[in-house]
């Protein structure tokens, strides 16, 4: 059936559906799925964005549509048969009602239009809408996998942190069991320092108890001492009581006999080029006119004072020679070195018979034992005091203490060492057991030089404030204080002397001047002048003359 729609329509109806034509192209709708049915004039090719689910959405509704069409034609095809009988009727009896029918069916259709035309607007929205929700759901798709592969990566450095917390937590673990490990041995620590604290103190107790008990033996030795004295005096030996120092008879000293008072020197008899580059330390053989100097050139010289010619000379020191010591049977002659070490010579070959080693800085300090051969004790700048056998070569007592020692010297017995250190103190020292036996502040600066008298009761002590002291021995008490106002020390080793008759001091001053002192009177009896560099040794004959000197040029001058 085939009818035309008004206006711009050309409408037909098959068995298997209907097409409807337009001016500007065909649209087909099948109400079945074989469109060969619908003849081929009327094949259209359907657009692709109708091949969708929206699409089939939208043709089932025109089908239904279009059943509901097909049953009102079929009702009113029934309802018209009447008409197909009176056909023959006469045409023109019977053109109203069909003109009738056809306008009726005209509005049917022209409704049908309008309904499809509803219904195009519509699958266009929803098919434009569903384009819109693709692509939005594609987006929400895209940042859902970004989400989801930042998740498993927010996962990993979630896995990996929690693996160095565990980690972190361990190592705090452990930090914490070292802190109460280290807080039980600091407590441990802090007890035994309690300990020793305690136990320090009683051996301080102990200390000063034979301290005390040690002073009421010496003040007992000298009631003896002086009771002995008094008694040599009345029966008559008031040679034998010169002679004895301390309980100790020199009846057999070598070279007492040749002991004479000493004079005042006051004209300088030789001045001579000894050492280059200086020389620190001068001393005359015992009971010997011969004196011997030792200098910066690493040589030890022996000199006749009498001619001031050069007798002999020593060499193999590796260092400046600081200081000097000869033993009481003129055999031997030891050196002080700045190589950290000291040198033995024999006198009669001069060859180096010892080096003793064992100090760790420069040896500033040397003397023997006035009573054997056999010690020598040194002091270093590396705060320690040490013993020696020169039988055997090495070391047998160290005494360490916290101020450097510049000077020492044995007394007379042998068994005390005497020592003047930085802090300016002056200190006696058991050479046995390496004990302190008893101390005092000699001096506000650093003690310079300590020399023991020829009867072993006095020391002199010379110090940096430019004062020189004598104390007894025994007490440290100070016997007498020596300055002038143009005395100045020249350095840390100046060394001054005691005459041999026990009446005078000589010092060398940083002018080049030699200061001689009487120890009686405390005056200046002399002042020598002919060094012109700064004094750094005095030493005076055992004869008694003549006193010789030595300045930081090397000039060693011999004074009668």
């Amino acid at each position: 059936m085939k009818t035309r729609g008004p206006g711009l329509f050309h409408f037909s109806f098959y068995q298997t559906g209907f097409v409807v034509r337009t001016e500007d192209g065909l649209l087909k709708f099948s109400c079945s799925s074989n469109s060969d049915s619908i003849p081929p004039p009327y094949k259209t090719p359907l657009p692709s964005d109708l091949i969708m689910s929206q699409e089939e959405v939208a043709i089932q509704a025109i089908k239904h549509a279009l059943k509901a069409l097909k049953r009102r034609h079929l009702v009113e095809e029934g309802a018209h048969a009447p008409a197909y009988i009176a056909l023959s009727r006469p045409i023109i009896s019977q053109g109203s009602e069909w003109k009738e029918k056809a306008e009726n069916l005209e509005m049917e259709l022209q409704q049908c239009y309008k309904a499809q035309s509803r219904l195009s607007e519509q699958l266009v929205v929803e098919v434009a809408e569903s384009r819109a929700l693709k692509a939005s759901l594609q987006e929400k798709e895209t940042a859902m996998a970004e989400m989801e592969k930042e998740m498993t990566q927010t996962r990993d450095e979630c896995s990996r942190l929690k693996a160095d917390l565990e980690e972190k937590v361990k190592a705090l673990e452990l930090v914490l069991s070292e802190r109460e490990e280290l807080k039980a041995q600091l407590e441990q620590l802090t007890i035994r320092a309690t300990n020793a604290e305690a136990e320090n103190k009683k051996l301080v107790d102990r200390w000063m108890l034979q301290k005390m008990q040690d002073a009421e033996r010496l003040n007992e030795a000298n009631a003896l001492y002086e009771d002995m004295i008094e008694r040599l005096k009345a029966s008559g030996l008031e040679k034998l009581a010169r002679e004895q120092v301390d309980g100790i008879v020199r009846r057999s000293e070598e070279g007492a006999e040749f002991f004479s008072e000493s004079t005042v020197p006051s004209v300088c008899k030789h001045r001579i080029n000894a050492h280059e580059g200086g020389c620190a330390s001068i001393m005359f053989e015992n009971n010997s006119g011969r004196l011997i100097s030792g200098g910066q050139d690493r040589s030890i010289k022996m000199w006749d004072s009498s001619t001031g010619s050069l007798s002999q000379s020593l060499f193999g020191c590796l260092g400046s020679v600081l200081d000097l010591a000869i033993t009481h049977d003129n055999r031997s002659i030891i050196a002080a070195s700045s190589s950290n070490n000291l040198f033995v010579w024999d006198v009669n070959s001069g060859r180096v018979c010892h080096t003793l080693t064992g100090h760790t800085d420069k040896v500033c300090a040397v003397d023997v034992s006035k009573v054997s051969s056999r010690h020598v004790v040194s002091a270093a700048y590396d705060r320690t005091i040490k013993v020696w056998d020169l039988q055997k070569g090495f070391c047998t007592n160290t005494i360490m203490f916290h101020s450097n020692c510049n000077a020492l010297c044995f007394s007379t017995d042998g068994l005390t060492i005497c020592s003047g250190h930085v802090d300016g103190n002056l200190r006696l020292w058991d050479i046995q057991t390496g004990k302190l036996l008893s101390e005092v502040a000699a001096h506000s600066l650093a003690i310079t030089s300590v020399s023991l008298s020829r009867n072993g009761n006095v020391v002199l002590t010379s110090s940096r404030d430019n004062s020189h002291n004598l104390f007894d021995i025994r007490s440290l008490e100070v016997c007498g204080t020596f300055r002038t106002t143009g005395s100045r020390v020249a350095s840390n080793w100046s060394r001054s002397c005691i005459s041999p008759d026990d009446n005078h001091i000589a010092a060398g001053s940083a002018d080049g001047s030699i200061y001689i002192w009487s120890i009686s009177k405390g005056d200046i009896v002399s002042i020598l002048k002919e060094h012109t560099a700064p004094v750094l040794c005095c030493a005076w004959s055992g004869l008694g003359k003549p006193l010789a000197s030595t300045d930081k040029n090397g000039v060693v001058c011999t004074w009668t």
